[in-house]
């Protein structure tokens, strides 16, 4: 197999496969339906291929009820569209796009399978939010045609595509990934391989603060009030309603890993952990954070969830004290900033306006402040350094200032004079 046979151009993708029918796999598939790419929807379930064509077919008839295209632009695009349950169907196509739930040894059976049906010039993604491209890579004996293609949902009306470069990723293929994602209508940032990559990474000493102010005293309608005040699109218990409280739940289930007893990231999940247990996985089952009236998405506080909390932090030891809006938006947001900074030290993300495209278009951060990157040169290094050095003086859980943020603070250099 040489570089020279793999598709060199994006025209050269006339056929795209979507494995796994769900919610995120049509999602995908409507992305390169509207760009006029024929698309085959593969799932071994045959109701889910039924439930999948429905809910497309319902997208598309929406799009014309509101005059968003017509008829005719409509059935152009639902004719991209096929069915299958058999791998032998999907043999020719020029990319096929993984798109099952967050379980490793799953994917590595798929792209298994996916190596030794596929034409061998055929380029191999998966959609994984947070799972090593590179093990999922090993699994096939074209390493250098994977790569991931974590697109965020819903697939088809997000604009971010993180394109996840594994150790072996020809440099060709990561081109014509950024090329497609810019021809599917999508912003696309490259990011190396690591737990999370940049938005996933970043994310977690994000939702680890917040959840840890619950403990501390807070109540979630005041943490997102706060950061929505801030210019966040959503606050995190908010944004955790929207997209299910219950994946992260599940995907520690799966896992089999136990977090220790009393350690921080297991405190700071017992909230959730109870919540789930109730069957409130958020906007989805009517119930998680916040309550919803039938057919309603406005959040409304839940006093008995607000009793959980505080039961849940008086039980673990946690004298509860008033905290302040500040407080709660310097925990969050520096931690974001600080994470970034090792991301842009590691060389996971190329430069800076990479990590603010990736949290402008993926997570809500507020487009006048330009990214939490921005932002932080915005406010000058040397504040944020000893905005943060206070937290971890302060509080224990805080992460210590990172390395990048010390050097460019003490010389007063920016994260945007850095290139990877």
């Amino acid at each position: 197999m040489t570089q020279a046979n793999l598709p060199s151009s994006v025209n050269d993708i006339q056929q795209v496969a979507v494995i796994g029918a769900g919610t995120m796999g049509r999602g995908i598939a409507i992305s390169f339906a509207n760009a006029g790419i024929k698309v085959t929807l593969l799932d071994l379930n045959e109701d889910v291929r039924a439930q999948a064509m429905s809910y497309i077919e319902g997208i598309y008839a929406g799009m014309v009820k509101r005059e968003r295209i017509t008829q005719a632009q409509a059935d152009e695009r639902l004719a991209c569209f096929s069915l299958s349950g058999d791998y032998a169907d999907i043999a020719d196509v020029q990319l096929a796009i993984e798109a099952v739930y967050e379980n490793i040894d799953l994917k590595k059976t798929i792209f298994k399978q996916l190596d030794e049906t596929l034409n061998a010039n055929a380029i191999l993604a998966t959609n994984t939010s947070y799972l090593d491209v590179d093990a999922i890579a090993a699994a096939t004996s074209r390493p250098e045609q994977v790569l991931g293609l974590h697109f965020f949902s819903p697939a088809h009306i997000m604009k971010l595509l993180e394109i996840v470069r594994g150790e072996k990723t020809a440099p060709a293929v990561l081109q014509l990934a950024e090329d497609l994602g810019q021809h599917i209508g999508k912003v696309a940032v490259v990011a190396g391989n690591c737990h999370g990559f940049i938005g996933n990474r970043m994310l977690e000493p994000y939702v680890f603060q917040a959840r840890r102010l619950l403990l501390e005293g807070a109540l979630p309608a005041q943490v997102d009030s706060a950061l929505q005040n801030f210019g966040m699109a959503m606050g995190p218990f908010r944004m955790y309603d929207v997209v299910g409280i219950d994946l992260e739940w599940r995907s520690r289930q799966l896992s089999g890993v136990q977090l220790p007893e009393g350690s921080p990231e297991e405190l700071n999940v017992r909230v959730d952990n109870q919540l789930c247990e109730q069957e409130r996985f958020g906007q989805k089952s009517g119930k998680g954070y916040y309550r919803y009236e039938k057919g309603s998405r406005e959040a409304i506080v839940d006093e008995s969830v607000e009793a959980l909390i505080v039961e849940t932090s008086e039980k673990a030891g946690f004298t509860r004290r008033d905290i302040s809006d500040e407080e709660i938006v310097d925990r969050c947001i520096l931690a974001l900033v600080n994470e970034g900074a090792k991301i842009l030290e590691e060389g996971i993300a190329r430069n800076s306006a990479d990590i603010d495209k990736v949290y402008l278009n993926g997570y809500g951060f507020p487009k006048e402040r330009g990214g939490p990157m921005a932002y932080a040169d915005e406010c000058g290094l040397s504040d944020i350094l000893a905005r943060t050095q206070a937290l971890t003086d302060k509080f224990d859980e805080a992460c210590a200032p990172a390395p990048l943020l010390k050097k460019l603070a003490e010389s007063g250099g920016k994260f945007s004079d850095i290139a990877n």
